[in-house]
């Protein structure tokens, strides 16, 4: 694997003597193509119709610009590629865990390491383990499904997130921070609290990142309570990135040493691995403490697959490996996060209203400021979504009322104070042009003169609806 460089490019000096900035490339080259095509509008409308207005119920085949989720979505490297060759299949014992689990250590710095399909798999065994019903977890703003598994457990979620982070236009450059304050008076309430749950990145704020500073004062906090702190690291090495660009004395360390100290000052995390580290399938749970890593190997056995393979072929454990020493180079972050913010600064220059800062993995639009006369009920973020689509055939997520789903006392519906609308970038996938093409559609729908009504739901699922809820227009 070749090592990256952390130095910035060079200046060059015009005619005129004055100085400017060399442009920046991707720290790659394609080497294959799938092909995809743009479908008419037509046919859009009738495969949204189809889809009942849910852009997750769309066939891949007939999205022009994939946007739905970075989520298993990444192309990998010819060195991720090349490990798939050496895939140990052995039922138990493989090889390709013990990579893993060194890798792991090496880069993330936890004693033990249960792999599982993919993140919920984690968060299910992390929240049966640790969580008694009548449980009060705290969290820096909930993700749909960290917050089920632990309301499924019999824990109540309670928000101590920042209030910052539910202003989409609050320039708070560490909108992911925990309210210490907040988070003192549930450990000093609550009747029990089994553990904390730090996000880094914040998903639902918009991708918001934490800082060095706030998670060691959360440690500490924690510390005197008595309460371990578990570390949500889908998007921890983003997190690193910005806390490298953006928190006073961290400019000149490396993403790898701010992400092995960010995760010192917690006991354990969950991992999609189909985010930061670069494959399209795989997770894992993280524990420093030893019995509770007994407790979690005995039910990753139930649940998931053997405590060595825990839901992943040898093949998978091997890349994901692999894509964990190509996430932490500061070369691939810089252009990863860079390709967000430069579609970012394309809407910001079209006046589109969208959440700021820039978060690390994902621009998000800001659906009441789209239609602001839309009640929220009527599912703006969900009607956004659906006219991206219609225009240009753009696939997005809606990440509003519809994802926030009920209360599981009241029945009713939450209402957060966001209601946005995710342009998730897929890591090493799309060119600038495609950035270009998504940037000139939200522009033209925002635009747009006559503007929809909204939405219904006319079929809700039980659970995390909105991945099969259908809606029409009203």
């Amino acid at each position: 694997m070749p090592n990256s460089s952390t130095s910035s490019p060079p200046p060059l000096r015009t005619a005129g003597q004055q100085l400017r900035r060399r442009s920046w490339a991707e720290p790659w080259k394609i080497k294959m193509v799938e092909p995809i095509r743009l479908t008419t509008a037509d046919q859009r409308a009738a495969a949204l119709t189809a889809a009942g207005y849910n852009t997750f119920l769309l066939r891949s085949e007939d999205v022009y610009i994939d946007l739905l989720t970075d989520s298993g979505t990444s192309a990998m490297s010819d060195w991720q590629w090349a490990g798939l060759m050496l895939g140990d299949e052995a039922y138990a014992g493989s090889k390709n865990f013990y990579h893993l689990e060194d890798t792991v250590r090496r880069h993330y710095g936890y004693r033990h390491l249960i792999p599982t399909h993919q993140g919920r798999g984690a968060e299910h065994i992390l929240s049966q383990i640790l969580i008694r019903p009548g449980d009060t977890v705290p969290g820096n703003m909930y993700f749909t499904t960290t917050r089920y598994h632990q309301e499924h457990a019999g824990a109540r979620f309670v928000d101590v997130v920042i209030d910052a982070a539910h202003d989409p236009a609050d320039p708070h450059p560490f909108k992911g921070n925990v309210d210490l304050a907040k988070l003192e008076h549930v450990l000093t309430t609550a009747e029990r609290v089994p553990y904390v749950c730090l996000a880094a990145t914040v998903n639902m704020a918009g991708g918001q990142p934490v800082s060095l500073a706030n998670a060691r004062a959360v440690r500490e906090l924690c510390s005197r309570h008595g309460v371990p702190v578990m570390l949500d690291a889908t998007r921890a090495v983003e997190n690193a990135w910005f806390i490298k660009c953006r928190e006073p004395g961290c400019a000149d360390r490396t993403c790898a040493d701010i992400l092995r100290e960010f995760c010192s000052y917690t006991d354990g995390c969950t991992m999609s691995g189909k985010k930061d580290p670069l494959v399209n399938i795989g997770g894992w749970l993280s524990l420093n403490d030893d019995a509770l890593a007994d407790k979690a190997r005995n039910l990753v056995v139930v649940y998931e697959g053997l405590h060595t393979y825990g839901g992943m072929a040898g093949r998978d454990m091997e890349a994901m490996a692999r894509g964990i020493e190509e996430s932490v180079q500061d070369d691939h972050m810089r252009a990863r996060v860079g390709q967000v913010e430069y579609l970012g600064e394309l809407l910001q220059s079209a006046g589109v209203p969208i959440v700021v800062p820039v978060g690390g993995h994902a621009i998000y639009l800001d659906a009441r400021r789209f239609y602001p006369d839309m009640p929220q009920d009527q599912f703006p973020a969900q009607m956004l979504a659906a006219e991206l689509y219609l225009d240009a055939g753009v696939r997005a997520m809606e990440r509003g009322i519809v994802s926030a789903g009920r209360d599981v006392r009241t029945g009713q519906h939450h209402f957060p104070k966001l209601e946005l609308v995710r342009l998730t970038i897929p890591r090493r996938v799309y060119t600038q042009a495609h950035m270009d093409v998504v940037a000139e559609s939200v522009e033209a729908v925002y635009h747009q003169p006559r503007k929809p009504r909204g939405l219904r739901m006319v079929y809700e699922p039980e659970y995390l609806r909105f991945f099969q809820a259908r809606f029409e227009p009203i």
